[in-house]
């Protein structure tokens, strides 16, 4: 007997422990990504900004509300949520409660899927099957049908509230110190709803200091902004992959950006010009898959510098 299970019950006592350690510990191991990135024209002052990202609120989660309401300690000169706050229709209210401290500095947000629809139970080894298609999102794939419809206008009215610019397919201008930091943005790519040609045409003159923002990084989305000739992108939406291999990294990115830029600070190449891009790995999970492993959750302090 010893000879013929013993395998079998060692590997399913592995998988048990690993699926305790993602679910148990990692999940909920929130950590501070610090990035300093070399964008800002010469001579002008270093701005912090704080990324949030990919909360996926479910209401209870009390550790990652504290951990959300510390990073208020930060002190940012501005914030950017690049969404997907929500993964349960009641959660606006720990979202609101949550994010409350950092809604006091200047900031902006783009919303993502899970903002204006509720999750569904889906095999995680679609993510892996659509890869190989080539489908992602409603990018080639049907339309989704008989899904929750998140109060997200109740999210909105109290991020405009606070000051916070919407950057759903359009261009906003925070006044830091002096400085004048134009921001663009797209509603998400990932259920076709950017709309590019809203805002083409780059950075004005008027400002100090541009960036392009966005939830899912899409080829689409990034290639538009880089030849538009802003210098940095921020984005979110790929979890970091969420179920990594250890040495090897992540094997999908739920969009077309390959693996080697699914998480942290990268570049990216169209029409002969490069902008820097960050995604952030996001800070939460869909409730249907609360896991992670190799893929801790985070924010990003990203110190913008001047070019070299």
């Amino acid at each position: 007997m010893r000879a013929r299970y013993g395998v079998p019950l060692g590997i399913a006592a592995a998988g048990a422990a690993g699926l305790l350690y993602s679910a148990g510990f990692e999940a909920r191991s929130f950590r501070l990504r610090r990035v300093t990135v070399p964008v800002l024209p010469s001579g002008m002052r270093p701005l912090r900004v704080l990324q949030v990202s990919d909360i996926h609120m479910v209401s209870g989660q009390r550790k990652k509300q504290r951990w959300l309401r510390s990073l208020a300690g930060l002190r940012p000169d501005f914030v950017i949520n690049t969404g997907d706050n929500l993964s349960d229709s009641e959660g606006v209210p720990e979202v609101l409660d949550s994010l409350g401290p950092l809604m006091e500095f200047p900031g902006a947000y783009v919303f993502g899927s899970n903002d204006y629809y509720g999750p569904m139970l889906r095999n995680p080894a679609r993510y892996l099957l659509e890869k190989v298609q080539g489908r992602h999102g409603l990018n080639g794939n049907p339309p989704a049908v008989g899904v929750v419809h998140n109060p997200w206008e109740d999210m909105r009215d109290a991020f405009d509230a606070a000051g916070w610019l919407n950057l759903t397919n359009t261009r906003g201008t925070l006044k830091i110190e002096g400085v004048s930091v134009e921001l663009t943005g797209l509603d998400d790519p990932h259920i076709k709803r950017d709309r590019y040609e809203q805002v083409a045409g780059g950075p004005s003159d008027s400002a100090d200091f541009a960036m392009g923002v966005v939830h899912a990084p899409y080829l689409r989305t990034l290639d538009a902004f880089t030849a538009d000739a802003y210098p940095l992108i921020l984005a979110g939406h790929t979890h970091g992959g969420q179920l990594c291999i250890p040495f090897y990294g992540a094997l999908v990115t739920n969009c077309d950006l390959d693996t080697d830029r699914v998480k942290g600070l990268s570049t990216h190449t169209a029409e002969g010009r490069t902008s820097y891009l960050h995604v952030s790995a996001g800070c939460g999970t869909n409730r249907y898959t609360p896991v992670r492993f190799a893929c801790p959750p985070e924010a990003t302090l990203l110190t913008l510098v001047g070019r070299e």
